[in-house]
């Protein structure tokens, strides 16, 4: 998603309303949780064979085991 899009689908909610972010709490029953988003912020992910989906990078890791710089992309970060 992109932020265009993100901005075009917020456009049908009121504006007072929260935001919060909700994912798979991990648990036996695979509840899923919803946190508040306190912050937004710019990051760069890679995708992670392991884990089926992107992951936060540091950039600045020398020692990281990602493939190459090529991978990373830089995303909008809500957390």
């Amino acid at each position: 998603m992109t932020v265009s899009e993100l901005i075009s689908e917020l456009s049908f909610y009121p504006d007072d309303m929260e935001v919060e972010f909700a994912y798979n709490y991990g648990d036996y029953w695979n509840t899923t949780v919803c946190k508040e988003i306190k912050d937004i912020d710019t990051g760069y992910v890679e995708y992670s064979s392991y884990h089926r989906m992107d992951k936060l990078v540091d950039v600045d890791d020398d020692d990281d085991d990602t493939d190459s710089d090529t991978d990373k992309k830089e995303v909008l970060i809500l957390q």
